[in-house]
């Protein structure tokens, strides 16, 4: 099977706030298949290993610090049926009293950081745009609800008082239209027919999707395909999987969702450009390092892109902003661009974290302010 346990952004924001000593973050490709977790192991103790010699260099001699990480790797190295349970990667922040993982959808390359802070930038990357969705395959003969993600099959979720069709949301007796095709409630108007089938929908797919960050795509006909809409209480993507899902199984169903995706993504990236060449006449933009440092600060970031890849290694100055570069990394500074991403999302800035050419002008970060800088 396949395991994922994603932070939100509050939590990435939060996790910002760590402060230690020896703050260890890395990241490594894991395996959804356990007989793949020794190499996945030696691999993840090369890490730790590399790590502490990082914090060695810089003469940290805490040996009971080391040691309290040793033991805690050792632990989770030895844990045999956490190892059975992987997704794709495998984020791990540690300091000498704690622990915690994460199991990512999406692949990461090997990374080491060590500082007084994590490295959270990764995280990010992973729920920006996770190429994960719902979709709702809708028909007046049956009612699917199918998850998709990036690196696992889709998967039909069990929902509580979903009606199985039409005819069993009205819950009376039925016959078929005039062309012998669907359901059609004797003594009813269709239309009113339809929109009882739909509320019903909506009120069994609350729970599940009103904690979910995952867009929700349609695939259905008309008039249920408008019917839902003007009815959801979850937004639905604009494009829609056409045609009768019934026809479709659910591999078919997550192909035709992809392109709808992918457009989706694009255009979240193109709105971006459009505001921030309409706020850049009014002052409001800027792609400088040190200037993001300073709004990140005092919470004027409204939206924000970063390079997902890029690291400039550095400091932050908690009060006042002011950013000191570095030339390397070391286990002293940390990544900058990776500080001014959280410090922007724990005063409620609209973060993406995207390749460096969808950021305007190709630069580390690009941001939209809420006041002229």
């Amino acid at each position: 099977m396949y395991y994922v346990d994603m932070p939100s952004t509050d939590e990435i924001g939060d996790l910002n706030l760590t402060r230690s000593d020896a703050c260890i973050s890395i990241y490594l490709p894991t395996s959804p298949l356990g007989r793949e977790s020794k190499q996945t192991r030696t691999q993840l103790n090369s890490l730790f290993k590399k790590a502490i010699s990082q914090l060695e260099k810089t003469g940290f001699d805490k040996r009971q610090h080391i040691q309290a990480l040793q033991d805690q790797f050792d632990d989770l190295l030895a844990d045999q049926e956490f190892w059975d349970h992987q997704a794709n990667s495998l984020a791990i922040l540690a300091t000498p009293e704690s622990l915690r993982t994460f199991r990512l959808a999406n692949k990461l390359t090997d990374i080491v950081e060590v500082s007084d802070r994590f490295h959270l930038k990764p995280l990010l990357r992973a729920i920006t745009f996770s190429h994960a969705a719902h979709i709702l395959a809708l028909s007046e003969n049956a009612v699917r609800l199918i998850e998709i993600s990036p690196n696992s099959p889709p998967r039909v979720i069990d929902v509580p008082n979903m009606p199985t069709d039409a005819a069993d949301a009205t819950n009376k007796l039925v016959d078929k239209d005039f062309k012998g095709s669907g359901h059609r409630s004797a003594g009813q108007g269709h239309k009113a027919y339809l929109t009882n089938y739909v509320r019903k929908i909506n009120a069994a797919l609350r729970p599940i999707l009103m904690h979910s960050n995952n867009p929700l795509l349609l695939a259905s006909t008309q008039p249920l395909a408008s019917l839902f809409r003007s009815l959801s209480s979850t937004a639905v993507l604009p494009d829609m999987i056409a045609g009768n899902p019934e026809h479709l199984n659910e591999a078919n169903l997550a192909t035709a969702a992809r392109p709808i995706l992918d457009a989706h993504y694009a255009s979240i990236i193109a709105d971006f450009h459009h505001l921030f060449e309409e706020r850049t006449g009014q002052s409001r933009t800027t792609t400088d390092i040190s200037s993001a440092a300073r709004l990140a600060t005092f919470g004027g970031i409204e939206r924000l892109l970063v390079d997902i890849d890029g690291v400039v290694d550095g400091f932050v100055d908690d009060e006042t902003g002011e950013v000191m570069f570095d030339s390397e990394s070391d286990a002293m500074n940390y990544g900058v661009v990776d500080e001014i991403t959280c410090r922007a999302l724990r005063t409620g800035a609209k973060v993406m974290a995207v390749r460096k050419q969808d950021i305007p002008g190709g630069h580390d970060l690009a941001v939209i302010a809420r006041y002229p800088v």
